[in-house]
């Protein structure tokens, strides 16, 4: 029988997640589908699938829901998200990014047209009642932000909803533009519940205490928490002297000295806008105990890369996730069950964990 998690939403009364939460294979198992397969997971950015007769296969949350996908752009420029299997047999369609003007199947040549409809099939005169509206290639939900690519299962809400207001709010940046710098991908495995390491995220509180360099660059007062149905922001800004946005009038942060847009995206997506450009990082679950978490970078202006907050990302990410580590070890114990939220630097675990009993509970 699955366990029934619940914070209170007064945060000044409520208790975090008992730690059974991060033990619990079969909560570990009903989350896959009651929260990533309902929500939106990014995909890779659409670099590769720029051209008219594009093919790309991607994958849905490796490790996790892995499902099999496949971006198509047809000849008049529509870009599509589809199944990447064929609908006879089950086999893999594309392997690796392609140019083609049609979809085929190297098991037994069923073909698809760039928009997933079956056009041929050998063998197949004398079937009755075909081809049949599931011999056509399912439409996966899809979705850009800028040249970022998300898809869905089946998604609680549409893509604007999760991704809160960074359309408005960073309507100024040319997200267009960005352009991925594959020199400062990166790959991090950590021994801990992919859960522990999105709340080390949604909290400033550890920052003086874990992160002395990026404390030097951040002005402590200023850390500010923004709420929104399934993001969250943490509005960062900049000490006196440190690097920051160059904001224009149309803003609506105009006047402010802002070192970075932390944005979380539920339920494992960050999306860290600085002055340089934007780093992306997927938490992907690979265990119970186990989370690889992905770096990609999309820089805007490399002439500011290296300083402020953005500065030196992989020093960030190695004390947290010793921090993620230690806790994970510290959930085992016998003698911890749960604790209580700061109502004041607290906010985002909070509303992390209100969201999670509420997917689960659905």
């Amino acid at each position: 029988m699955n366990a029934t998690y619940h914070v209170h939403p007064d945060i000044t009364l409520a208790h975090t997640l008992p730690s059974a939460f991060y033990r619990d294979l079969a909560a570990y198992e009903r989350v896959k589908e009651r929260v990533f397969a309902r929500s939106w997971q990014w995909i890779g950015d659409i670099e590769d699938v720029a051209p008219p007769g594009s093919l790309s296969p991607r994958e849905m949350l490796p490790g996790g829901l892995d499902e099999p996908l496949l971006l198509a752009r047809d000849g008049a420029g529509a870009l599509r998200c589809l199944s990447n299997v064929c609908t006879h047999r089950g086999n893999l369609l594309v392997k690796a990014p392609c140019r083609a003007e049609q979809i085929r199947c190297g098991y037994h040549s069923r073909r698809f047209d760039m928009a997933g409809r079956m056009t041929f099939m050998p063998e197949f005169a004398e079937a009755r009642n075909f081809p049949a509206p599931s011999d056509h290639l399912p439409q996966v939900p899809f979705g850009l932000l800028g040249t970022q690519a998300f898809a869905a299962v089946n998604p609680a809400a549409p893509l604007d909803d999760f991704l809160g207001d960074i359309r408005s709010r960073l309507a100024w940046l040319p997200l267009d533009d960005f352009r991925h710098e594959r020199s400062r991908d990166r790959n991090f495995d950590i021994a801990a519940h992919w859960a522990l390491y999105v709340e080390n995220y949604l909290e400033g509180l550890h920052i003086p205490f874990i992160h002395p360099a990026l404390n030097q660059v951040l002005e402590a007062d200023g850390y500010a928490y923004e709420l929104q149905r399934y993001a969250n922001l943490q509005f960062a800004r900049a000490r006196d002297g440190e690097q920051a946005f160059d904001l224009p009038r149309s803003s609506p942060d105009f006047g402010e000295r802002v070192a970075a847009y932390y944005y979380w995206v539920f339920p494992n997506l960050m999306l860290n806008f600085y002055p340089w450009g934007l780093s992306v990082n997927v938490v992907q679950p690979r265990g119970v105990d186990r989370t690889r978490v992905i770096f990609r970078s999309y820089v805007w202006d490399a002439a500011r890369l290296g300083d402020g907050a953005g500065g030196d990302l992989d020093q960030v990410e190695m004390e947290d996730e010793a921090v993620v580590q230690q806790v994970q070890r510290g959930i085992q114990s016998r003698f911890y069950d749960r604790g209580r939220y700061s109502p004041s630097k607290e906010q985002g675990v909070h509303h992390f964990h209100r969201l999670l009993c509420e997917f689960m509970a659905d």
